[in-house]
């Protein structure tokens, strides 16, 4: 009988004493076993270094994040954020299960996610769905799939670290260059099929919105040519103008 496969759970944190033992919580309640829980803390200034065991400056979130891909060693690793939690206790035994299903595991195994409020009540869901068949080219359209629900193999993440140019959509970009590997050697990208977590309404790429749509306009620039980003932003704007 072949080992579970290990997921690697990668928290970064920064004053963020009164969100973090909701996610620990949520990583702790999983039924399945092969989990480890990687949380980098930036060097907190409130109790998070009480609660947390590595703790150190850093140049920022996406500078933790590539410090959690390279101590993680499990088969696929997840980031999620402090204050996020797995949608459901079996979340993780479910993800599992997908990589026994094909001939080769894939590259990416992706769901859903909610949006809750403080308090872990549920809001809405991303006005952005998950696709039923993921390609690289798929964030065409912005990022179908966020990072919370965005299982990769260690082996490719750990050799596409986050773009540290950019600071508030480099997990776009990542994403997107995750998704190109994958499309290089012919792996598949897996649809779990399944609300993967609950994420807060409020994180870095929300309070700094208008800078994460320049940075994500460039990034769709670089990867799919300027013309069809300008398309696809026009068709943006007009949408919201007739929701209006």
């Amino acid at each position: 009988m072949k080992p579970p496969l290990k997921i690697s759970v990668i928290t970064v944190t920064y004053n963020a004493a009164n969100l973090i033992a909701r996610t620990i919580g949520s990583v702790e309640e999983q039924t399945y076993d092969a989990v480890e829980h990687i949380i980098i803390d930036g060097n907190s200034q409130d109790s998070t270094r009480e609660i947390v065991c590595r703790s150190e400056p850093d140049r920022g979130i996406y500078d933790a994040m590539n410090k959690g891909l390279e101590l993680a060693t499990g088969k696929y690793l997840l980031f999620l954020n402090a204050g996020d939690r797995f949608h459901t206790p079996d979340t993780l035994a479910q993800i599992a299960a997908v990589t026994e299903k094909g001939d080769k595991l894939p590259a990416v195994i992706y769901g859903d996610t909610h949006i809750v409020d403080a308090a872990g009540n549920f809001l809405h869901r991303r006005r952005l769905s998950p696709p039923p068949r993921l390609t690289w080219r798929s964030f065409q359209s912005g990022m179908l799939v966020c990072h919370q629900a965005f299982f990769a193999r260690r082996d490719i993440a750990q050799k596409t670290p986050y773009d540290l140019h950019f600071r508030f959509s480099a997990d776009f970009d990542w994403c997107i260059r995750v998704m190109h590997a994958a499309h290089r050697r012919k792996l598949p990208l897996a649809n779990a099929g399944l609300v993967v977590a609950d994420y807060l309404n409020e994180g870095t790429t929300t309070r700094h919105h208008k800078a994460s749509l320049r940075e994500r306009f460039r990034i769709m620039e670089k990867y799919y040519g300027l013309m069809p980003t300008l398309a696809y932003h026009l068709w943006f704007l007009v949408r919201n103008f007739i929701k209006k």
